[in-house]
């Protein structure tokens, strides 16, 4: 069986951030270099508290505040803001995300949404040009894809509403990391080598992601001077620095340069919002997610609802059987995502209808197990016949779980580094529907609840999510992957709830995808064996293998060990390079 790379270095990062001085004294460990060391054992286990993300560093960080007696907020924040300096790709300051929390002191727990807003000068019809037609250019990778960011707004919330340890705790060890530096990992030298020739144009860019212009290479240390001192302004001043101080004047100079719409009462406007999650029930358990303006949790639940309806186990793991009922189930909680789902403060979503039991049964009296239903761009009723995100996971040692996704949208986000400022900027203005009223085949998505307007939340697919059973939370996990989010989520959750695998199994497991339209399913190579891959087609699904990768699952959950004690199990997406998951 496949032994997780990263993680055979991890507990040596680990050890080094638990050696590390308190925020206000000098800490070298942040720059020593992890080195090869044995596997860890699979699957990691881990008898206290836990936590999982796409940087064994950044995991590594929010486990020595787990261990200084922090909370899982407490440990969430700390590491995202260590992911703003190891993993540029999604980590950042300049983007947004959803934060889940639970823990049996707050009924029904509390989660925020720090979306990005669109600026004030933002209209229905900015990425259209002067002909009348969509230009897809403008809406995904110029300065106009920029929205106003929340991230730094929303982890101080969170710490705010339910942390436990000091604020400059949490940011210390970020501001060291990206002061001391770290080794370049081999996945991240790929990666920046791939996406500097897009940086080409942006000086700060090329300044901090590159050596005179060549791409880094593995064991280089990468050291982000201006990030640090970002960093250092939001660990002694807070949000306001971000959004009304000096970081906010360079975001906004770089803005008047480049001929961006974020201005100043943008960002000193923007507001994080703590929400209630959308619950369900499936099989006896309790599930909790993020509310709009993601749309993840949403759909996720009206589709197990849709699911509990039919024995999973029964037919056997991708099976063929099995596997239409969940396309079908993805195709209709698309269709009910495209139709009504936007920022709850600007439109009217019916949530409520959307989670029903009673909904699950209209839409299961719809699916025919003998064949395919098509998907229609006119069409949302169902005839009854017969990029770049990441995520992380924490569980303390009271038990108290977070589940959190934040993404700057496409990998690097817009690929502009604010100059003086050091962080990466997102392009999220492109997940509003581009052109008003325009449905097509392709997928592209035109109704009114996700089109531009001054200060809306831009829907989302993340779905960092948290389940429970008799008050223990038994998965925590999330994901990147744009629209796939909410089907790789979907699958991870049935594979361990229905069959029973355990969480680096079903995170190991391949992934299909199916989002309404187009009306095709997406699958990672040796997702299907060729005898299920035929019973599909014949039921009428158009099948493509497409992905060598669908998102980069982080998973976290409560299992009973030896001796009926509870351990927590880490489920750790081998699909990315530099994952990791820490804890004791």
């Amino acid at each position: 069986m496949r032994l997780l790379r990263s993680l055979a270095t991890l507990f040596l990062a680990a050890a080094a951030w638990g050696n590390a001085a308190p925020a206000q004294e000098p800490a070298g460990a942040a720059a020593a270099e992890p080195k090869e060391s044995a596997p860890l054992a699979y699957p990691v286990r881990f008898d206290e508290e836990a936590v999982a993300s796409e940087s064994a560093l950044a995991s590594a960080v929010g486990a020595r505040i787990l261990e200084r007696g922090g909370n899982a907020v407490d440990a969430a924040v700390a590491t995202a803001f260590a992911l703003a300096v190891t993993l540029p790709i999604a980590g950042n300051l300049g983007g947004g995300g959803f934060l889940v929390a639970w823990a049996g002191d707050r009924a029904g727990g509390t989660c925020f949404d720090f979306r990005e807003t669109a600026p004030r000068a933002a209209t229905e019809r900015m990425f259209l040009d002067g002909e009348g037609r969509y230009d897809r250019e403008r809406h995904h990778w110029s300065i106009l894809s920029v929205g106003v960011p929340g991230s730094v707004a929303g982890l101080r919330l969170a710490h705010d509403r339910v942390g436990k340890l000091p604020w400059p705790d949490l940011v210390q060890p970020a501001v060291e990391l990206a002061e001391r530096g770290f080794p370049v990992s081999r996945g991240l030298a790929e990666s920046l080598s791939e996406v500097l020739p897009s940086m080409a144009k942006y000086p700060a860019s090329m300044a901090q992601f590159s050596r005179e212009g060549r791409p880094l290479r593995p064991g280089e240390v990468l050291r982000q001077p201006d990030l640090a001192r970002t960093l250092g302004r939001i660990r002694n001043l807070g949000a306001d620095d971000f959004y009304r101080g000096e970081t906010a004047g360079l975001i906004v100079a770089e803005m008047e340069r480049l001929g961006g719409i974020v201005r100043k009462e943008d960002l000193q406007e923007y507001y994080a919002v703590e929400r209630k999650p959308v619950q369900g029930t499936y099989r006896g358990y309790e599930v909790l997610s993020m509310p709009p303006p993601s749309s993840g949790g949403v759909a996720l639940i009206e589709m197990l609802n849709i699911l509990e309806g039919y024995d999973l186990a029964a037919p056997g793991l991708r099976s063929a059987r099995e596997t239409h009922l969940i396309i079908e189930s993805m195709r209709r909680a698309y269709a009910d995502r495209a139709l009504h789902l936007g920022d709850p403060d600007r439109v009217e979503v019916p949530v409520g209808r959307l989670i029903s039991k009673e909904h699950a049964r209209e839409l299961r009296a719809t699916i025919r197990p003998d064949r395919a239903s098509r998907s229609s761009p006119t069409v949302f009723r169902w005839t009854a016949e017969g990029s770049q995100t990441t995520h992380l996971s924490v569980i303390d040692r009271n038990r108290m779980a977070v589940s959190l996704t934040t993404t700057l949208e496409q990998a690097y986000g817009s690929r502009i580094v604010v100059p003086g400022a050091g962080f990466l900027l997102n392009n999220e203005m492109g997940d509003f529907n581009p052109v008003p009223g325009s449905t097509d085949e392709k997928g592209r998505i035109g109704t009114p609840p996700n089109l531009v307007a001054p200060g809306k939340r831009m829907l989302s697919s993340m779905t960092p999510t948290i389940v429970v059973r008799d008050g223990i939370p038994v998965l925590v996990v999330g994901s990147p992957g744009g629209r796939t989010i909410i089907n790789t989520v979907l699958q991870v959750v049935l594979d361990v709830l229905d069959h029973g695998v355990p969480i680096q199994d079903a995170v190991d497991l391949p992934r299909f995808h199916h989002q309404w339209l187009p009306d095709r399913v997406s699958a990672e190579v040796r997702c299907f064996s060729p005898e299920t891959r035929k019973a599909l087609e014949e039921l009428g699904h158009a099948i493509v293998t497409e992905f060598s990768a669908q998102g980069a699952v982080m998973a976290l959950g409560l299992r009973k060990a030896a001796g009926g004690r509870l351990q927590i199990e880490a489920g750790v997406d081998r699909r990315r390079p530099d994952t990791g998951a820490a804890g004791r």
